[in-house]
């Protein structure tokens, strides 16, 4: 079995790109780092770094063992993180989730948690799945298209929550606002609200066959229902947030519409009773 030490050691001399910037980040002595990554090679059998004139690089084998070093580097982190926090399960549930799951979803949960103390902290789904892995959230909320393979995070467990429609919203004043249902392809001409111009939005419009003509790009939320309330622009959105937008009218979408599949992360091992009674109150 490897000696985890020497494979740690190993991450830092990457790391730092040197021996000696290494032994100080260590606080060893610059021949014990070599020491340790030359047993380690011997213990692989196999060269890790190339040592050359421009510096220290990495070899195929090199590469692979770093991709185990820094898995076992963040293994150790949240097991640092978590062991620290046992003594104290009562202490504050860590939350991240994106905007409109932060407005619906989390503060519905944290209800039924009364009176643990809850802190909940917006993110997106680049940020959200890192946050969880080093330890600084216990539990995040995300989202994807619920069309696509479900998105699996290396380290995390996946706890699929709900799949919920998008729904169209336009002005009170607007021409389609009493109506029940409307397809897609009847907003073609309109001017637009989106979040991004690569979000599930925008990639229905194109699937119906047209790119909406997006005049305001904004993911915040009063944002894009004060600029629909006021008549500038349509758009889509979830329909969990629909019913919280004032002086909008939200219509249902026909011909399958686009979906979106909301699922929560924790981190695979150590979760905390507290995290899991916050699972238990989400919807599913």
């Amino acid at each position: 079995m490897l000696d985890p030490r020497r494979l740690l050691t190993f991450r830092a001399v990457a790391r730092a790109g040197s021996f000696s910037a290494a032994a100080r980040e260590l606080s060893l002595t610059q021949p014990a780092v070599s020491q340790q990554v030359a047993a380690l090679e011997r213990e692989l059998g196999a060269r890790l770094l190339h040592r050359g004139p421009g510096g220290l690089s990495l070899t195929e084998a090199g590469a692979l063992a770093m991709e185990h070093a820094d898995a076992l580097g963040e293994r150790l982190a949240i097991a640092d993180t978590q062991l620290a926090e046992l003594g104290n399960e009562e202490g504050t549930l860590r939350v991240g989730a994106f905007p409109s799951a932060l407005a619906t979803l989390v503060p519905a949960a944290i209800e039924r948690l009364v009176p643990r103390r809850v802190e909940a902290v917006e993110g997106t789904m680049e940020e959200l799945p890192g946050r969880v892995a080093d330890g600084s959230l216990h539990v995040a909320i995300c989202f994807q298209d619920a069309d696509d393979p479900p998105r699996e995070h290396p380290g995390l467990r996946r706890h699929d929550l709900l799949v919920e429609p998008f729904v169209a919203i336009v002005g009170a004043g607007h021409r389609l606002a009493d109506r029940k249902t409307i397809r897609v392809t009847e907003l073609e001409h309109e001017p637009w609200t989106a979040p991004s111009m690569s979000g599930i939005l925008v990639r229905a419009c194109r699937a119906a066959g047209f790119e909406p003509d997006v005049r305001f790009l904004s993911s915040d939320v009063l944002a894009i229902r004060a600029v629909v309330a006021a008549g500038l622009a349509v758009s889509l959105t979830p329909r969990l947030i629909a019913g919280h937008l004032d002086g909008v009218r939200s219509i249902a979408l026909r011909d399958a519409p686009p979906r979106r599949a909301l699922y929560a992360l924790t981190p695979r091992t150590g979760t905390t009773a507290t995290a899991r009674a916050f699972l238990d109150a989400l919807p599913r």
